[in-house]
């Protein structure tokens, strides 16, 4: 059974900055895509960032410039790096992959919360 596992979410203050992580586990045989998505509170869940097993990225409007996504194929790892965060930023940040198992389907990991003072 796959399991993707966020880490790294918290309290900071504006300005500041943190690192998620996100762990795929279980019987993978291969990884297409590795994406962040955040849901604040009366909000629709938007995309963050993603990344491709050969390293294209994509990142949200909202985020350019700022955040920086990245991927450690040999761990199945996934790290959001979130610079000069605001408070806007605030929301649960939840970790999808696209990836084969038994079949090529998406995961979602159940999330982290991120909250950033004024």
């Amino acid at each position: 059974q796959v399991q993707l596992v966020e880490s790294g979410g918290g309290l900071v203050q504006a300005g500041g900055s943190l690192r998620l992580s996100c762990v795929a586990s279980g019987r993978i045989s291969s990884i297409n895509v590795m994406s962040w998505y955040r849901q604040a509170p009366g909000k629709q869940r938007e995309l963050v960032a993603r990344i491709t097993s050969s390293a294209t990225t994509d990142y949200g409007d909202s985020v350019k410039g700022r955040f920086t996504i990245s991927m450690d194929n040999a761990k199945n790892t996934v790290y959001l790096h979130m610079n000069s965060l605001k408070p806007e930023d605030t929301a649960v940040y939840y970790c999808n992959s696209n990836l084969l198992s038994d079949i090529w389907r998406n995961y979602w990991g159940r999330g982290t919360q991120v909250t950033v003072s004024s």
